[in-house]
């Protein structure tokens, strides 16, 4: 098992993760997190533009993909779990 460190910079920080397939999904986070950055900031207007409001904007973007992801998992187990009733049944 590789134990190498790979370090990425995020926003100007820079953060040290161990090699391999966890590194991996936090790069790709990290890459989501620059884009979408990148659009928040694009989105905001005038005094709206303060890194800290930005960030926070990216938060709740996040947040709320993540809820609805979890609303939208729930949904798909639940209607797996009932098909699965029905072909019980079915036996």
């Amino acid at each position: 098992m590789d134990n190498s460190l790979q370090s990425l910079n995020i926003f100007g920080l820079q953060i040290t993760f161990k090699s391999g397939p966890n590194f991996e999904r936090a790069r790709q986070a990290a890459q989501l997190l620059e884009e979408r950055f990148a659009e928040q900031k694009q989105r905001s207007s005038g005094g709206q533009n303060k890194e800290s409001v930005i960030m926070t904007l990216l938060a709740l973007g996040l947040a709320d993909d993540l809820l609805q992801t979890k609303n939208e998992l729930e949904a798909l187990r639940s209607g797996l779990a009932s098909t699965l009733e029905k072909i019980k049944k079915s036996v």
